[in-house]
């Protein structure tokens, strides 16, 4: 089968079904002229081409009532003027995007008035193609509750050079806000509006925000874009006026500083600085476990926050695995030394499991006496069967660190009681050198306090010390 054959089929295949009989008979008799003369193939085959492109970007699967739509596709074939489409999911159509047409297509789409609606907004696509995550986004909110989602496709605008897709950022925003000043003329409420903005379309949704006067509910930015925004004023990113309540997760926002004299006019890296209320730095607000480098990673969680008067610009730091759930439970442990030192000294606390080993550095400043740190790990504190603790001197060559260090170690799993309190825990059994960690003797339910061996410890240096844990499970 020859090339020609082969893109007559396959545009046959992607048209509209009424046209198919129609368009079918056409290219039949444009076959047979190529064969009477052969210099018609190439602008054929040229032909074929802009009909197979034209019907992917326009094929439609009739659903319920109502056409499906996808997103757009920018390419070499188009120009890259922003060009909006406003794609409406629902609970009983959550694969199906029904295209909200201008004027009084919201009347006449599926769009429920008495449901909150979720705005998803994309950001830089260097390559014109669809965001390959959404339909997940999508299908996560809508099996969280029943709501609208309304995914903004600007394809189009978004796509070439970054600082390009920077200059449409406020007439899309326009375009959203005349959008969602539409749904208020319906009685939706503003407080009922949640925008979801990846990347660049973080700050173009605290632009849409800034325009409804911060009234709207809330904003998520998923990694806002850094370039062009880390040093841009309120008004021009996003920010924590823009809504009643801003949230941002931040997951790979490192990169960005550490290449931006060489790559910044190509990669579209997070922000460094916090946008919102509350700023989640998942992991640092770095690279993330198991995620390749240079490629976006993402968080998608159901989450709350019930506050009488919101902070601003709180950061806030979470872990995660590299796998699957990619949950994992927080402890706060502490190192208390006996005497202050005049240099830095660094323990190294090991958390095991009968599957699990996970390992933290402690860092105790000179002059100073507890060190404390975030220790990330896989099984409840209750399933960890011991610790062990390493002292790391600072051995140079002009002068050696202390042979030993003497302290206290404490452990606690988060979020500690709010009125939380230290206890000494009496041991319980003892084996040789491990040395047993429990809860508090006669304590019916363990309660979230931080708990601390009843003895000073002796670590000698760059040796492992290991100490049975016994904490009960809630």
């Amino acid at each position: 089968m020859e090339i020609t054959d082969w893109l007559i089929i396959n545009t046959v295949n992607m048209i509209k079904p009424p046209m198919t009989a129609v368009f079918a008979c056409y290219l039949e008799w444009t076959r047979r002229k190529m064969v009477e003369d052969p210099k018609r193939k190439l602008l054929t085959v040229l032909a074929v081409l802009l009909l197979l492109n034209s019907a992917q970007a326009g094929n439609t699967d009739k659903l319920s009532g109502h056409h499906c739509t996808d997103f757009q596709t920018a390419n070499f074939l188009r120009g890259s003027k922003l060009k909006v489409q406003f794609l409406l999911f629902t609970s009983s159509n959550p694969s199906c995007g029904e295209l909200i047409l201008a004027d009084d297509g919201i009347k006449n789409c599926s769009f429920n008035s008495s449901l909150d609606t979720k705005i998803i907004i994309h950001g830089f696509r260097a390559l014109g193609t669809k965001p390959s995550w959404i339909e997940g986004l999508v299908h996560a909110i809508l099996n969280t509750s029943p709501v609208n989602v309304i995914a903004v496709d600007w394809v189009y605008g978004s796509t070439g050079a970054y600082p390009s897709a920077v200059e449409n950022v406020t007439e899309l925003a326009l375009s959203i806000s005349q959008f969602i000043s539409k749904l208020l003329a319906l009685g939706v409420s503003g407080t009922s509006i949640h925008i979801i903005g990846v990347s660049l379309g973080a700050h173009v949704g605290g632009l849409v925000g800034h325009f409804h006067g911060g009234q709207l509910g809330h904003i998520t930015g998923l990694d806002p874009a850094g370039p062009k925004y880390t040093k841009a004023s309120p008004e021009e990113r996003l920010d924590p006026g823009d809504a009643l309540f801003v949230e941002a997760i931040h997951t790979d926002a490192d990169n960005y500083q550490k290449f931006r004299l060489t790559l910044r006019k190509f990669l579209d890296f997070g922000i460094r600085i916090p946008v919102g209320h509350i700023d989640y730095f998942v992991n640092g607000g770095k690279d993330q476990p198991g995620c390749p480098r240079f490629l976006s990673a993402g968080l998608l969680e159901q989450a709350g926050v019930n506050m009488t008067k919101l902070p601003k610009e709180v950061k806030v730091y979470l872990m995660t695995s590299p796998s699957a759930p990619f949950c994992v439970h927080h402890s706060l442990v502490e190192f208390h030394l006996q005497k202050k030192r005049n240099v830095v000294t660094s323990i190294e606390i090991t958390f095991w499991s009968n599957s699990t080993k996970d390992t933290v550095k402690i860092t105790i400043p000179k002059h100073q006496e507890v060190g404390k740190r975030l220790l990330a790990h896989r099984v409840p504190l209750c399933h960890i069967s011991s610790v062990t603790l390493k002292y790391l001197p600072k051995n140079q060559f002009w002068r050696k660190d202390e042979a030993s260090i003497d302290g206290k170690f404490c452990a606690a799993p988060l979020p500690l009681d709010s009125k939380s309190t230290r206890k000494e825990v009496s041991p319980i059994t003892s084996v040789s050198l491990c040395k047993s960690f429990s809860t508090y003797e006669g304590e019916k339910s363990p309660s979230r306090v931080m708990s601390c061996l009843p003895w000073n410890l002796t670590l000698p240096s760059n040796t492992d010390i290991s100490y049975e844990l016994h904490t009960a499970c809630a």
